[in-house]
């Protein structure tokens, strides 16, 4: 997951200007080209001091995952437990790569250029600064809310607005798949009487 991950995010990157879009299925599957900073659905956290600390945490989280997930396997855990944290684990993965060497390699992504690589006057970030590439897109559903809808009638609506990418789909399908699929590793096992 983590070599798709970042070979359809280097091939975005090399390709596409920020707002490029292609269709893949219709008008409800796009490859739309945006970057963030790094936290889900583009929030920011506090400027640049904010997109280190976030950084620095995602890497220590990285390396608690990692760890556990080394003990798992050593344990003999289940397999599906280790399949699903290490769904998680590449996603993580993904997100850093970006933020960690993104800014370093490349020139900034703009609406009319697209970013080069390695380029003479160096990258538009400094390590652990750069940007997260996100590129699926899927509006399914793109509607005006009846009038009277509570608070929003009359607006537009869309669903399903995020752009993602390939890690935070891993991300998501790890949790989701421990949860419905591995339930019972995160049950106590009740004393014997």
């Amino acid at each position: 997951m983590l070599i798709l991950d970042q070979c359809l995010k280097l091939w975005i990157k090399l390709n596409m200007f920020i707002g490029q879009e292609y269709e893949v299925i219709g008008n409800w599957f796009l490859i739309h080209f945006t970057e963030n900073e790094g936290m889900a659905f583009g929030f920011a956290f506090g400027g640049a001091w904010g997109k280190l600390l976030l950084s620095i945490f995602r890497i220590v989280a990285v390396v608690a995952i990692g760890y556990y997930l080394f003990s798992l396997t050593r344990s003999k855990t289940r397999q599906g437990v280790i399949f699903g944290l290490s769904l998680i684990l590449a996603g993580a993965l993904g997100n850093i790569i970006d933020s960690a060497v993104y800014g370093l390699l490349f020139s900034e992504s703009t609406y009319y250029q697209i970013a080069r690589f390695l380029p003479d006057t160096g990258g538009y970030a400094g390590f652990l600064h750069g940007r997260v590439v996100d590129m699926l897109y899927f509006p399914v559903v793109e509607t005006t809310l009846p009038s009277w809808f509570p608070i929003w009638g009359g607006e537009p609506f869309q669903f399903f607005r995020p752009v993602f990418n390939l890690a935070d789909a891993s991300i998501t399908t790890g949790v989701i798949y421990l949860l419905i699929f591995e339930r019972s590793f995160f049950k106590k096992s009740e004393p014997k009487s």
